[in-house]
């Protein structure tokens, strides 16, 4: 009985000795949902890319390094100088992803790291070299073209490595403070124009109505003056319409005789 307990606790000990080691020296790969895992041996890419779930790999042999590939953002300052040589320092949002094709290039000719080590530096160059096709205040009125310009010479700098910008937004231009003065000043002086523009138009409309108020009143005048003559009945036929009913009063040795004519 003892002899059996003994060999049973002993198989037990050499049973767990070896899950231990087993799950030690991990012979799987997991590649997590969104990753592509690059499988490696003795460290170097064997050029196999493994898709997300699990694989099998020999321990202490292969290894397996997970590269996300779903769409990351990166913000980013940006320095630069406009054609008018204002400084002009922005604020870039980046959304890019890893083309799951190009994962195992991307691992050997840059590493980990490409975010800080290619993204950042491409984000700055593109937005000086964009920068500089245009005016400070072209950068305010442009704003969605100085964008879509900045975005396709990103995607031209950092397309070779395999990554793939796929939007960019500037999500702020800072000036320096006598820029932003002279834009305020430029911005009252037009809306002071515009409200003196609006003020001589409605001056010439008052103006206009005016003109076309006497105009109308002379022509119905003149109008009215030709009628008059061509029928001078209509004169004494107006004066009846005046009259009073009370007859004309002259005086004569003193009395106050109500004028008639008999004729």
């Amino acid at each position: 009985m003892y002899d059996n307990d003994g060999g049973l606790l002993k198989l037990a000990g050499v049973i767990g000795i070896l899950t231990i080691l087993f799950f030690l020296l991990n012979p799987f790969a997991f590649v997590p949902v969104g990753y592509r895992g690059i499988a490696t041996s003795f460290g170097t890419p064997t050029g196999d890319i493994r898709s997300e779930g699990l694989h099998m790999k020999l321990p202490l042999i292969n290894g397996n390094k997970n590269v996300e590939v779903r769409v990351q953002k990166k913000e980013a300052d940006a320095s630069a100088a406009s054609k008018d040589l204002q400084t002009v320092n922005s604020k870039i949002a980046v959304n890019f992803s890893i083309d799951p094709a190009k994962v195992i290039d991307l691992y050997r000719e840059v590493g980990d790291d490409y975010d800080d080590r290619v993204v950042a530096p491409a984000i700055q160059e593109s937005v000086k070299s964009i920068t500089a096709r245009y005016t400070a205040e072209e950068l305010i009125t442009k704003r969605t073209e100085v964008s879509d310009a900045i975005l396709a010479e990103l995607k031209g700098r950092v397309g070779q490595y395999g990554i793939i910008a796929s939007d960019l937004n500037i999500l702020d231009f800072d000036f320096s403070d006598s820029f932003n003065q002279s834009i305020e000043r430029k911005v009252t002086a037009q809306q002071d124009a515009l409200a003196a523009e609006n003020k001589l138009k409605q001056v010439k409309f008052e103006a206009d109505q005016a003109i076309a108020v006497a105009t109308g009143k002379a022509q119905a005048q003149k109008i009215e003056g030709e009628a008059l003559r061509a029928n001078p009945e209509v004169l004494q036929l107006r004066a009846v319409e005046k009259w009073n009913g009370v007859l004309p009063v002259y005086m004569t040795s003193g009395a106050a005789t109500p004028f008639i004519s008999v004729k």
